[in-house]
């Protein structure tokens, strides 16, 4: 869905209609939210999967992984446009960016906290759980070699 609003985006401001233009943008905003936490969420399942292999058993996992997934970027699109719906609009309208025909968050504040925070702090939980995960291969493979150097004497 993210690729097809991106595609669609720039055509449909051609129609000059901001509620189009507002709907576009939020759409394009939720889409790329939703994107970042489900990679958020791949990484907890990855740690899950290799790290806290036994006796991990959670009730209604894909139910809560769903919820996770699509409700975080709907409370943040939420609250942005319970603060202002004008952040979202048409970059051609702005006088930073003249030529350009694309809806997107208008406002520079909203963007770095909305998108690029959010992004970062995906990013840093990837790593931890990245780093973490590595840490715990090489400390399995460690004890194996431990264990092989044992049997052998």
């Amino acid at each position: 869905m993210l690729n097809m609003v991106f595609l669609t985006n720039s055509w449909l401001t051609l129609f000059n209609q901001p509620g189009l233009c507002i709907t576009m943008a939020v759409l394009l905003h939720y889409f790329l939210l939703a994107a970042f936490t489900w990679m958020c969420l791949e990484s907890v399942h990855f740690y899950l999967a290799l790290v806290k292999v036994f006796n991990v058993y959670v009730p209604k996992y894909i139910l809560k992984c769903c919820i996770a997934g699509w409700g975080i970027p709907a409370i943040v699109i939420a609250l942005v446009l319970i603060i202002n719906k004008d952040f979202y609009g048409n970059g051609s309208l702005s006088e930073s960016h003249p030529y350009s025909n694309f809806c997107w968050i208008q406002d520079n504040t909203v963007f770095y906290i909305s998108v690029v925070a959010y992004f970062f702090l995906i990013f840093l939980m990837n790593a931890a759980m990245f780093i973490t995960v590595l840490l715990q291969i090489h400390s399995v493979k460690t004890r194996t070699q431990k264990r092989s150097r044992f049997w052998k004497r």
